[in-house]
């Protein structure tokens, strides 16, 4: 499921991490991927150990604490600690498919189920850097307004463009979720949606009741925790 999950951040908090990262100390993002992904890796990222990683990566996990739409689409049981990168000068990342599995601060590990891209630039800020994501029906091309979210499955084969114009700065991660399977999370994502709007239009409260124990009970069979 590609999914746009709009504001997360609003304008102060993109203008806090903003400022941040324009302070910040930037390390080749090779140090992060191994031998395939740096041959087709171009940018910088945070490094590891940043103090202003961890800060503003508890900025962004605190606003998405807040957004339904995340959740209902993720249904996340773990997320490795926000990252941040910088794409500039012709910076870009040749197709790749994110690691199956990493590790999580204290020496546990998670699987990653759902890869997240947190835009913190404006669009007409930089030329190209458009992400794109490979999936059953296309291409898809993504450069969305600063504080907009996109998730995908961690599964699918992706790129991000060359930059060659001005400088694309993005927050990302990776969510373990409660449900293994992609499909069986975008059902469980439409029959919530669904569930969401018939309450709104004030739909019969007993068939609404019957909807929503479906819809936990399927949770309750699919989840892994």
């Amino acid at each position: 499921m590609l999914l746009h999950v709009p504001a997360v951040l609003d304008a102060d908090q993109i203008a806090h991490v903003r400022a941040a990262l324009d302070r910040a100390e930037w390390t080749d993002g090779k140090e992060t991927v191994g031998e395939q992904g740096a041959r087709v890796k171009r940018n910088l990222q945070l490094p590891e150990s940043s103090p202003e990683r961890h800060r503003l990566g508890t900025v962004v996990l605190d606003a998405l604490a807040r957004s339904p739409l995340y959740h209902a689409a993720a249904l996340p049981l773990r997320t490795l600690p926000p990252r941040f990168n910088r794409y500039e000068g012709g910076g870009h990342y040749g197709f790749h498919v994110d690691g199956a599995v990493m590790a999580l601060p204290g020496g546990s590990q998670m699987r990653s189920d759902v890869s997240c891209t947190l835009f913190l630039s404006e669009p007409d800020e930089y030329d190209g850097g458009e992400l794109v994501v490979n999936d059953t029906y296309g291409e898809h091309e993504i450069k969305l307004p600063a504080g907009d979210l996109i998730l995908y499955p961690s599964s699918s084969l992706h790129r991000v463009m060359p930059v060659t114009r001005g400088t694309r700065i993005a927050s990302f991660f990776w969510v373990q979720s409660l449900i293994r399977e992609d499909r069986r999370r975008r059902m469980l994502f439409e029959l919530d949606a669904s569930i969401m709007d018939l309450t709104r239009s004030g739909a019969d409260p007993a068939s609404l009741l019957r909807l929503t124990s479906v819809y936990h009970n399927l949770l309750r069979e699919w989840s892994e925790t």
